[in-house]
């Protein structure tokens, strides 16, 4: 039997890199997905490629810093498909500077994005959740939750709070069988990833520089996180809530 057999899942910016990643990775263990984010055509490309080898999938417009919009899709996807057992909360955005930097539009955009829009999900699925009688959330952190980067002030920020708010909902919702966990990688090969990459005005030097500092040696690949997030979905990982995981070759064991 296929791990995530009879499981639905919904994953907010479900469309590309991660996300995309993450919504291939669940189907092919058998979930039922519903694919999540602003953009109609990669969400609905997503699908296509899930339903096209067999699966079932939704694509579904929702802006995560919305709150109607996110309890709209939400209602969508459990009409849908019956009940919603996962929550990979994988929506979020950066800004490469300091705090001096970041003007406010910026600091409220990386706020909203990542952090309010986790908040957002993660509140409007505990309802849908609990008629499931448990289930999964998955928080797509990052390492710059767990440490800094220079230029990466709003970034961290956001980022440690996710870490923040999933143990804290793991306290609070662990009665209900609902477990919350967040992966934190290091700088993945993904559009958002490279970003920052490009801003350096040499990205093939900075790609050398930041394969340096992790010890496995090479960037992660969004198949990296995609296969943890199965893991902590599945019934494999029904003694896992409230943990933050370094995925990130290594980077933060110095």
């Amino acid at each position: 039997m296929l791990r995530l057999s009879g499981k639905v899942a919904f994953i907010t910016g479900g469309g590309t890199g991660i996300g995309r990643a993450c919504a291939l990775a669940l189907a092919r263990e058998g979930a039922e997905v519903a694919i999540v984010g602003r953009r109609k055509d990669p969400l609905e490309a997503v699908a296509g490629e899930i339903t096209a080898a067999g699966g079932k999938a939704l694509a579904v417009t929702c802006d995560v810093t919305s709150r109607s919009s996110v309890e709209n899709a939400l209602s969508q996807a459990e009409k849908q498909f019956g009940r919603l057992d996962t929550i990979v909360n994988n929506a979020g955005a950066v800004v490469v500077a300091t705090v001096e930097h970041t003007s406010d539009d910026e600091w409220n955009q990386v706020l909203a994005a990542n952090l309010t829009g986790t908040f957002f999900v993660s509140r409007a699925a505990l309802a849908p959740l609990r008629r499931s009688g448990g289930g999964a959330i998955v928080n797509i952190g990052s390492v710059l939750g767990l440490v800094a980067r220079k230029d990466r002030a709003a970034y961290c920020a956001a980022k440690a709070g996710v870490c923040g708010l999933t143990r804290a909902m793991a306290l609070d919702h662990a009665h209900e069988k609902i477990r919350v966990n967040c992966i934190c990688p290091t700088i993945v090969e993904t559009e958002l990833g490279m970003q920052s990459v490009r801003r350096t005005g040499n990205a093939e030097a900075e790609i050398q520089k930041r394969i340096a500092e992790i010890p496995l040696g090479r960037l992660g690949k969004p198949e990296d996180v995609a296969m943890m997030a199965v893991y902590l979905a599945s019934d494999e990982a029904s003694w896992i809530t409230g943990a933050s995981f370094p995925l990130d070759g290594g980077l933060t064991a110095y």
